[in-house]
């Protein structure tokens, strides 16, 4: 008879545990969301979170991550050479998670959370918006020295101007969050940011 494997069944209840973040949190919101209702939902003692995970907020971003395939994937831009195309496939990308009900539910809540409290918001910044703006950045990076992008053009600035938009439409829900109205985006940043 085979022993069972204590690292095979933490990996599974770290998933159960994240799974079950997720799912609490699309259907009653983040505020309705604790450490107890997670270990009921997962199967598991509130001990076992608490030695992986500080607080709720912790756990939910480790879902977010889990969900998402952020943290330790690929983050790195497409490079075809072609940078418009490039940015047209990176924002419509992000439209899409943001059009997805269970996505949105949850960046919302983390939206919200991170206004509220700084330990979410570092969190966030470093493990989730961080390394996807510094991706952004190397990519705009290597079109400025294919002559892509002026060579004096500010990155930091650059990648707020492709980003800002599509999140300020999506957190006020001023209008549709469409693949056109990405494109428009790109467009009109490509033409602030090419080299003369």
């Amino acid at each position: 008879m085979k022993t069972p494997n204590p690292a095979r069944r933490s990996e599974q209840s770290r998933q159960a545990i994240l799974s079950a973040a997720f799912d609490l949190v699309a259907e009653a919101g983040y505020a309705k969301l604790t450490v107890e209702a997670i270990a009921a939902r997962a199967g598991v003692g509130k001990q076992t979170i608490y030695r992986w995970w500080p607080s709720k907020g912790a756990v939910f971003v480790d879902a977010v991550l889990s969900q998402t395939g952020g943290e330790g994937g690929d983050l790195a831009l497409p490079d075809t050479g072609d940078l418009g195309a490039d940015l047209r496939v990176v924002l419509r990308a992000i439209v899409d998670e943001y059009n997805d009900p269970r996505l949105d539910a949850m960046s919302r809540a983390l939206t919200v959370e991170s206004l509220n409290d700084p330990g979410i918001n570092t969190e966030i910044t470093g493990r989730i918006m961080g390394p996807h703006l510094e991706a952004t950045r190397d990519r705009l990076r290597g079109a400025q020295q294919a002559g892509q992008v002026a060579e004096d053009a500010d990155l930091g600035v650059a990648v707020e101007l492709l980003y800002g938009p599509i999140f300020h439409r999506w957190i006020l829900r001023t209008a549709p969050l469409t693949h056109e109205y990405a494109d428009t985006v790109v467009e009109f940043a490509l033409r602030a940011l090419r080299a003369p």
